[in-house]
């Protein structure tokens, strides 16, 4: 019976199985340990996404590896977006440190314990080669993300926004699993290459392909939170406490650009046209609504939450600059990839600082998710101010910060493909959305404050805030190292 089994090559996985052994050694120690604070659940925590990061760095090579019978790719793009990830979360965990002890109901190592699993899911998304390993992670990851958002059991918005975004994240799954049994019909394979070699070859139903796309494209893009299936990301970010809305907004991001990317790209090529398309739809629809939405907000979560829909909106852009149509022939534009992706990058590292500027103010029965909160905050405390203005110049697209340079790069693959109007339609848009994010300025500096308490945060706080906005500004400066990372990554996994 097992004479046929082959041991797979476990290297390429290690930081996976690393750590899928240590969060259920944490979910053990944690039983055992008495601790009020959750001061070692936090440490071993941490120590764990430190460890899977050297372990990442450890068994990176320049080659293309594949292992478990193909369903397991290790190549560049895994390994930069693993990178980003295990610093994202180690990010997310110390801002929300101090959101999660003020809050008894919420202080339980399983808090931590779960964000590890959906850490896990993200990293199995980035590397999956084949249908099964996706949708693996992406349940991993579905579920973490259920419990955590209900884990304020006394909070009633908070049960709410977890039965939201778990029938409509059931609904998306079975969307995406109708596609992939379709692709699979047509093609008789679940792996990623063995579709794009079975398509280059030809003689595939096209009719059941474009349909299985179609369902496809419906479930990432519900993962993605673009128009029309955003619904859930205003009451998600908005009901969730603000610890699990900033670990939503940030981290997964960079599992979902992995799946498009692997399914479009590494095995949907072939149907460029009929999911380029799509794709343009998707997103000028997501820069509209999203960033029309925006300006009727008086909430800041669920104001980040329509800037979520139309940044996703303008990274899809890349995604359809991505191949240049020239008479009869179509000609790959590498350039529309990568910018996609330093663009989610980009968003991710915007994203953690704005959510960490809400957990910063917010303390013990209160929110600071009003934008009213944020009238005056120059006067309590300048320096958290001018870090708040950074990150919002950042994700309006002002240069020169990481966003502006994000927004170029997408507009530069947008024109080079031959889309002036797409590019017009973008910046239109950009220049609409700016409006929100200046008004957040124009509360910190030009209104009076409601109180005149001074703001004051932890040491740790002061420094990560820093760091995080610093890291935007630079970043913004010097661009060309980062985009470098991500061209390579894109060369080395899909070729051009």
């Amino acid at each position: 019976m097992f004479d046929n089994f082959v041991v797979p090559d476990l290297l390429p996985a290690a930081p996976e199985l690393f750590l899928a052994f240590m969060a259920l050694a944490i979910l053990m120690i944690d039983l055992v340990v008495k601790d009020s604070r959750r001061s070692l659940t936090f440490a071993l925590t941490q120590l764990t996404l430190a460890g899977c990061l050297v372990l990442q760095l450890w068994t990176s090579t320049d080659q293309v590896t594949y292992t478990f019978s193909n369903m397991f790719v290790d190549d560049l793009i895994a390994d930069l977006l693993k990178v980003f990830l295990y610093m994202t979360v180690m990010v997310v965990l110390f801002y929300s440190r101090g959101y999660v002890m003020d809050r008894e109901v919420m202080n339980k190592g399983e808090y931590y314990v779960l964000a590890l699993f959906a850490t896990l899911g993200m990293m199995v998304m980035i590397s999956a080669n084949h249908f099964v390993t996706i949708y693996l992670g992406l349940e991993l990851l579905s579920l973490s993300l259920y419990a955590m958002v209900a884990m304020n059991r006394e909070s009633v918005s908070s049960t709410e926004a977890a039965m939201k975004y778990f029938v409509l994240g059931a609904l998306a799954s079975g969307l995406l699993l109708y596609g992939m049994s379709m692709i699979y019909g047509a093609t008789g394979t679940l792996e990623i290459s063995g579709i794009q070699m079975r398509l280059a070859m030809g003689g595939v139903n096209k009719t059941v392909l474009v349909f299985g796309l179609v369902f496809i494209v419906a479930g990432l893009a519900f993962k993605l939170g673009v128009v029309p299936f955003h619904m859930w990301i205003p009451d998600v970010y908005h009901g969730a406490p603000t610890s699990v809305t900033l670990f939503i907004g940030s981290a997964p991001k960079l599992a979902a650009f992995a799946i498009v990317l692997r399914l479009l790209v590494g095995g949907l090529l072939v149907l460029w046209q009929d999911w380029q398309q799509m794709l343009i739809i998707l997103a000028v629809l997501s820069m509209a609504i999203g960033n029309l939405a925006a300006i009727a907000q008086t909430n800041i979560k669920r104001m980040l939450a329509y800037s979520a829909i139309s940044h996703m909106g303008f990274m899809l852009l890349g995604f359809a600059a991505g191949i240049i149509a020239t008479g009869e022939r179509a000609m790959l534009n590498p350039f529309g990839y990568t910018s996609s992706m330093f663009y989610v990058l980009a968003y991710v590292l915007m994203s953690a600082g704005g959510f960490g500027m809400i957990l910063l103010m917010a303390r013990a029965g209160f929110e600071a998710d009003n934008l009213e909160d944020y009238k005056g905050l120059n006067k309590r405390n300048p320096w958290f101010a001018g870090m708040m203005l950074m990150l919002m110049f950042s994700m309006a697209g002002i240069p020169f910060f990481i966003g502006f340079f994000a927004k170029f790069a997408v507009l530069q693959a947008v024109v080079a493909a031959g889309q002036i109007w797409l590019a017009v339609v973008a910046v239109a848009f950009s220049l609409i959305g700016a409006f929100y994010y200046l008004r957040v300025v124009k509360l910190m500096y030009f209104d009076p404050p409601a109180e005149e308490t001074p703001v004051r945060a932890g040491l740790d706080m002061r420094i990560l805030v820093t760091a995080n906005g610093l890291a935007v500004a630079l970043l913004g400066l010097f661009p060309e190292y980062l985009m470098m990372f991500c061209q390579a990554a894109f060369v080395q996994s899909f070729g051009g």
